[in-house]
């Protein structure tokens, strides 16, 4: 039974032709893309954003800007806990400075949440059109081969270029489907945190403006 299996598979990208490899190549590179940017941005990166920062409010609120840093620290990975810490750490400097170091660190993490995702894409792209161009070669091969062929071997010259052209087609769909459903999971993810970092960041930033200034509790009114 195993050997059947191989069999059929070495058969299956044999009467593709290299075409097949190309497009297995490319499902490989974007199977590693998708595994390593999926556990960052749905586990390294990630946080439940409205009840840490309910925390980190509940700390500021009562003066226990330490304590909040301690937070942060022990989701040190988390986009947000990073952006957050940033300003927590200034808290005592005022507004301008606080605005600075949230938006110098949100500069560091937003690229580190969006990076390789947009490649998904383009793989999922020429995994369709590398089939694509398989089809194309294999329609001419099979036309350019029954053209100059004996009347007696016409049938498999075509029969061989047909079955390249569907065997090219069918692969590169089968690649680049899943990869463009793990795109999209990637990316509404990465866009849920990037909204996520810009809310409370905001959020936090009034906050400890508002402490700074002594009206944190007209705040919180």
């Amino acid at each position: 039974m195993e050997q059947e299996t191989t069999n059929a598979l070495a058969g299956f990208f044999t009467k593709g032709g290299w075409y097949m490899y190309v497009i297995a190549a490319i499902g490989v590179v974007a199977t590693g893309t998708i595994i390593e940017r999926a556990y960052r941005i749905f586990f390294f990166f990630s946080v439940n954003g409205t009840a840490f920062m309910g925390q980190i409010q509940k700390l500021v609120m009562a003066d226990q800007i330490e304590k909040a840093i301690k937070m942060c620290n022990a989701e040190s990975e988390a986009a947000l806990a990073r952006v957050l810490k940033a300003g927590l750490q200034r808290a005592n400097r005022g507004p301008v400075e606080i605005q600075n170091a949230v938006d110098e660190t949100s500069l560091e993490v937003i690229p580190e949440l969006e990076k390789r995702t947009p490649f998904l894409s383009m793989w999922a792209n020429v995994a369709t059109l590398t089939g694509l161009l398989g089809t194309i070669a294999g329609l001419i091969k099979a036309f350019a081969g029954v053209a100059a062929a004996a009347a007696a071997d016409k049938q498999r010259i075509l029969a061989e270029g047909i079955s390249q052209a569907m065997y090219t087609t069918l692969f590169g769909l089968i690649t680049a489907i899943p990869i463009l459903i793990a795109h999209s999971f990637i990316q509404n993810k990465t866009a849920k945190l990037v909204k996520d970092l810009d809310l409370f960041s905001v959020r936090l930033i009034n906050l400890l403006s508002a402490r700074y200034k002594g009206t944190l509790n007209d705040e919180a009114a």
